[in-house]
């Protein structure tokens, strides 16, 4: 389960055996079935979890019950209501499984105890959020200048393995179209390939 996670980590700072080890003892391994809750709306978010094996999905529900997907997370990510783990208040987002999926969580104090014993894992999370950020600012330009199609073509370039795993009307939610939408947009594009 160790090994995507320190693989993961090993891309951004270097880890010696003994700060493994010591990472090792903070987190708690969990397995999800298939549309298992890893959260829900209105819990408090305990963990930041990383994604060994498997799909999760990140998303609200309005008030006409429509689902408004947020981000997924697959092998190597990590997800969390992060401002609900980082206040304590109730979450907005639910997350769930759209795979069965392993995961490695760790609560806030042991994630601050951790960075205080292996101070390059302040460095690799100091990076993650960097990387998190400008994925919003990026993800917020799309949303408000982008065509339809831009948005589509872009998530696809930069993201091809959620049009391989991800059902088409989660993709639509996550670019805020409507299905019919996102099924013209596939085949206007299938019908201008040489």
């Amino acid at each position: 389960m160790f090994e995507v996670f320190f693989a993961h980590i090993t891309e951004k700072v270097a880890l010696t055996a003994a700060d493994k080890e010591i990472i090792k003892s903070f987190f708690v391994p969990k397995k999800l079935r298939r549309k298992q809750y890893l959260l829900q709306e209105g819990e408090v978010c305990k963990y930041l979890s990383f994604v060994s094996t498997g799909l999760l999905r990140s998303y609200n529900v309005d008030e006409k019950g429509e689902e408004h997907m947020n981000m997924f997370a697959w092998e190597g990510w990590w997800t969390s209501d992060m401002s609900s783990f980082s206040t304590g208040e109730k979450a907005v987002f639910n997350i769930d499984a759209l795979e069965a999926s392993e995961l490695l969580m760790i609560t806030r104090v042991d994630l601050e105890e951790m960075t205080l014993k292996v101070p390059m894992m302040d460095r690799y999370f100091r990076i993650l959020f960097q990387n998190s950020l400008i994925t919003k600012e990026r993800r917020l330009i799309s949303a408000t200048t982008y065509t339809a199609e831009e948005k589509y073509t872009q998530l696809a370039a930069h993201h091809p393995i959620m049009m391989q795993r991800i059902p088409q009307n989660l993709i639509a939610s996550y670019l805020g179209l409507a299905p019919e939408t996102l099924s013209r947009i596939k085949k206007n594009l299938a019908l201008r390939k040489p």
